[in-house]
């Protein structure tokens, strides 16, 4: 995963208002786990999520860029903050609800990696725990190779950003993409500083993230960014799975 040093200052600006993955986040709790109490975060970045959450919930959040997490605390007073790879981590409790959005899975670049993750929510999740997340899918991430860069203004700032495929593996694993991020950030006037990202995403088919998780963990519901059902085609795909025993 990345360190996010450069991006981290820019990272919310250039989201935006993400109220709605918190609602999609308060939805899944509501029906399905309401009782919750506790909430661990893994990719948790500057905290924009836990701050939403935190009235309702003790939360946790992890994530591997110091930046990030500097951002995080300022933001979500109260709040556990971890410095750890969500791969490999061990915080000795466990939580009613894990949750990992923004397409923050995506960022492992081995699907070993991926797998390793999922045993850690296991492990940190009470059983009947709730366990939500979102990726990016293989052909969201496969749809800009053949286009060009694209870019976006924010504030007096402008994001040029590039998605070309990057040492391709068996699809049945998955394809992973590189992003090119350059931010040009306005001194003054005509005079710019480039700060530069290289993102990778790793696009999983659906039927192997559900094979990884269906040995200890029952599938909720997978959909599509409408409600439809989540496809290798669809844009993004969430996943609400209950931990299943203590095996």
């Amino acid at each position: 995963m990345l360190a996010y040093a450069e991006f981290a200052r820019f990272y919310d600006e250039i989201m935006g208002d993400r109220s709605v993955d918190v609602a999609r986040v308060r939805n899944y709790i509501t029906r399905f786990h309401p009782a919750a109490q506790t909430l661990l975060e893994l990719g948790c970045g500057t905290g924009a999520m836990l701050a939403s959450l935190a009235p309702d919930f003790e939360v946790t959040g992890v994530d591997r860029s110091p930046e990030m997490l500097e951002k995080a605390a300022r933001k979500v007073g109260g709040a556990r903050l971890v410095q750890a790879d969500m791969t490999a981590f061990s915080l000795e409790t466990s939580f009613d609800v894990v949750i990992c959005v923004f397409d923050t899975l995506n960022h492992l670049a081995r699907f070993d990696s991926w797998v390793e993750m999922f045993r850690r929510v296991h492990e940190h999740l009470a059983e009947g725990g709730l366990f939500v997340f979102d990726v990016n899918t293989v052909g969201r991430l496969r749809r800009p190779w053949e286009g060009p860069a694209f870019a976006q203004e924010f504030g007096e700032h402008t994001m040029i950003m590039e998605v070309l495929p990057e040492n391709h593996a068996d699809f049945r694993i998955g394809e992973l993409s590189m992003w090119t991020v350059r931010i040009f950030e306005r001194i003054k006037g005509d005079e710019f500083r480039l700060h530069e990202e290289h993102i990778p995403e790793l696009g999983v088919p659906v039927a192997t993230i559900r094979a990884a998780l269906e040995p200890h963990f029952d599938l909720l519901e997978s959909s599509g960014l409408n409600g439809e059902a989540a496809t290798d085609d669809s844009n993004r795909a969430f996943f609400a799975y209950r931990r299943r025993g203590s095996a």
